[in-house]
């Protein structure tokens, strides 16, 4: 589903992402794992089209996507769920949703169906849908821009620090439903600090420090490697 080969990413004359090399087959939920400023949203937002590679490349579903704009990048199925957790405060939690399904904006029943089915999956969101968005908490707007992103009807889904200042009571009702998002056939990579919680749903995980691929495999391999704290810490 999505192969990344040689990836380079500067900002100017530093260079945040140094040959990243990682592949995320149709079904999984791969994980990508590190400490702060070790360069997995920079990744992220490269294969979302926010941000322009220097060197390397993309392909979703075997299509070269290494220069799509983050439109294109929807519309052929990739659905992005940022670390910033941008909400439209001023709009309801229902309108918010809607904006989600633009892209489909013809399909009137698919639309409401997927709205149903959001309202199920996130029963908060359905008692605060005439609500406005920027009233909720920090962990109900998590939840809504993960619905959100589901409104688009993606293949793939990347999740960019999903639990980052939530409760943890909060935390793990996210990581509930990214799982259960997996078990629905949904292909998902997702950017943690959180390393125990994401190598719990995870079917395989990479480890980045300074830019770099230091570790990948299995994660349950991952999870009982012992220099798994040291890589996942340093710098």
């Amino acid at each position: 589903m999505l192969e990344v080969s040689g990836l380079q990413v500067d900002y100017g004359a530093i260079r945040a992402v140094h040959d990243v090399s990682l592949q995320v087959s149709e079904g999984e939920l791969v994980t990508l794992l590190g400490a702060n400023g070790a360069g997995k949203s920079s990744t992220l937002m490269c294969i979302a089209g926010a941000l322009r590679a220097s060197a390397g490349s993309i392909r979703l579903a075997g299509d070269d996507v290494t220069s799509a704009r983050p439109e294109a990048m929807v519309r052929k199925g990739l659905a992005t769920v940022p670390e910033t957790r941008d909400v439209f405060p001023d709009l309801t939690v229902a309108e918010n949703l809607q904006l989600g399904a633009y892209t489909r904006r013809q399909d009137v029943a698919g639309v409401a169906e997927d709205r149903a089915r959001m309202f199920d999956m996130f029963a908060v969101l359905a008692e605060r849908a005439d609500q406005p968005a920027g009233t909720l908490s920090g962990g109900e707007q998590q939840m809504l821009v993960i619905a959100r992103a589901m409104m688009s009807r993606p293949r793939f889904l990347l999740l960019d620090e999903p639990s980052l200042g939530l409760a943890p009571t909060i935390v793990d009702q996210i990581f509930e439903m990214i799982a259960a998002l997996k078990a629905s056939g949904l292909t998902i990579l997702l950017v943690e600090q959180n390393a125990s919680k994401a190598l719990e749903i995870a079917d395989r995980a990479y480890v980045m420090r300074l830019g770099r691929i230091e570790a990948e495999g299995r994660a349950s391999d991952i999870a009982a490697a012992t220099d798994l704290k040291a890589l996942y810490l340093a710098g």
